[in-house]
């Protein structure tokens, strides 16, 4: 077999594994990095140059001043300015907060904006009386688009400005994806301001805390669960550890919180495996084993084991004076938590919360959920201590907190910090433009200063890191490499070319985004950068053209995954909270992705000339 047909057998099983999502994506880019070495065609020294390359330092130090945005409360407050300025007009609403997503993703990840403004759009749903299916499209849309504002935008940029470097050519300006995207943004709107009416939204939110509450109950199909019991003197539980008990496994009991003390003295307890009963304790429970399916007679059980039912009152995990509540909680792409279940995770005993309802996109899991699987995309009913929920606010790669009760506000750690970070990303943003240092050593001043001012700590910065990301761009770098020194990218174009025959460079223009934006369908919008940029400058070669307009738009196709809710994490994340089907990204997503076709194909060449 040629060392072509190796690479490119190689890359096939690569597609083919990122299509299935099995293994997860980094694992895959592991394989490849290890195997290419195998063909002869790189060494292993230059299947492992992405760890060192300056554009993975950038992009994990552009996560870290990311979330010092978030941590100290910068973007919950244009959330907050968002609700005042739209009041209750949709189209208002619409408009600024897609202005707001696409101008906050132009500096950190999309998948990171959408995860923060999916909990603010709820709230402003619900608010509003709009329904969420009306406004998650819009986030996901322009969240997708910000990748098209500036180079630090999306990884793509960064892998195509690379790609140019390394190919002897200068590299993109900080600004020069801004003339293409803010007109594609623009469009967007306008877009969205009518075809919004064609989604499928489901039910109004709802303005009350306790109305969502209850609208939870029937969503999760969890009516009827709870209970309260008391361990009365001399019953067999008192003075006995929980994880000896083992009461979710024997009788699909979900101890939520347990109130110990009197009256004047009371005190809620966060249920742990260590934690011993004793009489008195009033447990507040979820159990979830249906009686007519299981058989199991729960008012029997707790005769047996000396327990007393107390009343559930209306107020029953909902009222504020209370010191437990309910979240809606989302297992976003990535997570470490998909592919087990609540109970090989350890759930509670790291959250301190207890799932007591989940969904799979939009349809319940009726019965035991500590047993089923979690998959991307799932949304978790969590119930426990305020204090444990507000946690999960700073809890955004393997759990992203939907949405609370109205009661209830999320928490940010470090807002009278805010002007410090905004005042840290304005220099940064400054030293990228003006180009006095390169753009990672920026990124990476920009940090150290976020760190010194107390805006993020270190445990923070690591943890805000996407290193599945990382690993992905660079597994997939010495695939570049590979198809080059093979001739595998001049074949391709060559095909290219062969195919469109004397076609104009605008026609070329259209191929190449279609042929990017297919391909984004199947593999990651990183990976296919890789693999398209040394294609379009290859085909800029043959044509005897400037590459600069090939090469933007590989880049803004890369950036158009509006089709389906798997082409992005961006869209993965909004399909819960939204309430959408497939056929909702189809309809939507396939005419955008067009118009955003022909846009391109009509700008690039008047701002790059051939």
């Amino acid at each position: 077999m040629s060392a072509l047909a190796q690479v490119l057998a190689l890359l096939g099983a690569a597609v083919i594994m990122f299509a299935v999502n099995r293994p997860r994506m980094d694992v895959v880019a592991v394989i490849m990095m290890t195997a290419l070495p195998l063909t002869g065609v790189i060494s292993m020294q230059e299947a492992l140059a992405g760890l060192s390359d300056p554009n993975i330092v950038l992009i994990a130090a552009l996560f870290v001043i990311g979330e010092a945005l978030v941590r100290t409360g910068v973007a919950q407050r244009l959330g907050d300015w968002l609700t005042l300025r739209a009041g209750a007009s949709e189209a208002r609403l619409i408009f600024l907060l897609m202005l707001i997503v696409a101008g906050v993703g132009s500096f950190m990840s999309s998948t990171g904006v959408v995860a923060i403004f999916i909990p603010i759009v709820l709230r402003i749903a619900r608010k509003a009386r709009i329904p969420a299916g009306r406004l998650m499209m819009p986030l996901s849309m322009a969240a997708l688009i910000s990748g098209m504002m500036t180079l630090v935008a999306t990884a793509p940029n960064l892998v195509i400005h690379a790609e140019l470097i390394r190919q002897g050519h200068e590299g993109f300006s900080f600004f020069a994806f801004t003339p293409f995207g803010v007109p594609v943004l623009l469009l967007a709107v306008l877009y969205m301001l009518t075809a919004r009416r064609f989604l499928s939204p489901g039910e109004t939110a709802e303005v009350s805390g306790r109305a969502a509450l209850r609208s939870w109950v029937e969503d999760y199909a969890i009516g009827g669960r709870e209970h309260r019991l008391q361990v009365m003197p001399g019953s067999g539980l008192a003075g006995q550890r929980l994880d000896t008990l083992d009461l979710r496994a024997s009788a699909g009991i979900n101890i939520i919180a347990i109130e110990r003390g009197n009256l004047f003295r009371r005190k809620l307890i966060s249920p742990q495996a260590a934690t011993v009963l004793e009489a008195g304790d009033i447990l507040m429970i979820d159990q979830r084993v249906s009686s007519e399916k299981s058989g199991f007679d729960f008012a029997s059980f707790a005769r047996t084991h000396g327990l007393a039912e107390l009343p559930v009152t209306e107020q029953w995990l909902a009222d504020t004076t209370q010191e437990i509540g309910m979240a809606q909680i989302l297992v976003p792409p990535g997570s470490r938590l998909t592919g087990k279940t609540l109970m090989s995770a350890k759930f509670r005993s790291v959250y301190g919360l207890s799932v007591i309802g989940m969904k799979h996109g939009t349809e319940p899991v009726p019965e035991a959920v500590t047993a089923e699987v979690l998959q991307a995309g799932d949304t978790l009913l969590a119930a426990g201590p305020w204090r444990s929920i507000r946690n999960l606010a700073d809890e955004r790669r393997d759990l992203v907190l939907l949405d609370l009760p109205a009661e209830s506000e999320n928490a940010v750690h470090a807002r009278h910090r805010a002007p410090r970070t905004l005042a840290v990303l304005a220099l940064v943003i400054a030293l990228m433009v003006s180009g006095i240092v390169p753009n990672v050593q920026a990124a990476l001043f920009g940090c150290l200063l976020l760190g010194l001012f107390r805006c993020i700590g270190m445990a923070e910065a690591y943890r805000s890191i996407h290193w599945q990301s990382l690993v992905l761009i660079v597994g997939m770098l010495p695939f570049s490499l590979a198809l080059q020194r093979t001739g595998g990218v001049d074949i391709a174009a060559s095909l290219l070319l062969d195919i469109l025959g004397e076609a104009s460079p605008h026609l070329v223009l259209a191929a190449l985004f279609a042929t990017t934006s297919v391909l984004g369908l199947f593999i990651s919008n990183t990976a296919t950068a890789v693999l398209m940029a040394p294609v379009a400058l290859a085909v800029a070669q043959e044509m005897n053209t400037s590459p600069y307009p090939f090469a933007m738009t590989v880049a803004l196709a890369a950036s158009a995954a509006f089709m389906t809710p798997v082409s992005s994490p961006v869209n993965t994340l909004v399909v819960g909270p939204g309430n959408y089907r497939f056929g909702d990204f189809m309809k939507i997503g396939v005419p955008f992705t067009l118009i955003t076709l022909l846009t391109s194909v009509l700008l690039v060449p008047l701002i790059l000339p051939f």
